[in-house]
């Protein structure tokens, strides 16, 4: 495989990544569904996946790069699966957090697509020829171009998350369950 192959799947990576991202914002701000910590930790272990992917793009491809996604996604997958387990035996009262999605939540599917940009990771670090140092890293007009989107994602995700989070927590810890943004309540824990 070819470093044009792997820049392009680091850019599908990244740009994944923000559709999933999107589709949380979604679910936050036109349906309602404030997100709890563990919802805000695992959009961390996102922008962390998306920034080890950028930093391939702009500084070379790096094993370093690789192992910030591997360890943000890992850490994600842990956050993640403690939250399925919080709500694996179904009550009549706790019906798991938020609305589901094709049968599971979202914390289910980010478990699966943690594990699976763990998987598409280390099958990229499989190609050691990318590693090589070359005098330039960049490969044509149309990847600048990518890359420059890439990255005005990731800026644009990893702001709004932290806006967001300000709005619904304040400066103090995040509630349990939220309901509301504690800013506009004027609640600043």
């Amino acid at each position: 495989m070819n470093n044009h192959t792997i820049a392009y799947i680091n850019i599908s990576g990244i740009l994944i990544i923000s559709a999933i991202l999107s589709g949380a914002y979604y679910f936050q701000f036109i349906m309602h569904e404030h997100p709890c910590p563990l919802c805000l930790l695992q959009r961390l272990c996102f922008l962390g996946v998306m920034f080890g992917l950028f930093l391939n793009l702009k500084f070379g491809f790096n094993s370093a790069h690789y192992g910030i996604s591997i360890l943000s996604a890992l850490l994600g997958a842990g956050i993640s699966y403690r939250q399925i387990l919080l709500h694996i035996c179904p009550s009549p009262t706790d019906f798991g957090f938020g609305t589901p999605v094709l049968g599971m939540h979202l914390y289910t599917w980010a478990l699966i697509a943690f594990l699976t940009g763990i998987l598409a990771i280390a099958f990229l670090m499989l190609f050691p020829k990318q590693f090589e140092k070359t005098e330039d890293h960049t490969l044509n007009p149309i990847f600048d171009f990518l890359s420059g989107i890439a990255f005005t994602l990731c800026f644009l995700l990893a702001l709004t998350n932290g806006i967001a989070t300000f709005f619904e927590c304040g400066i103090g810890f995040c509630p349990d369950n939220p309901d509301s943004y504690m800013i506009f309540k004027g609640q600043w824990g």
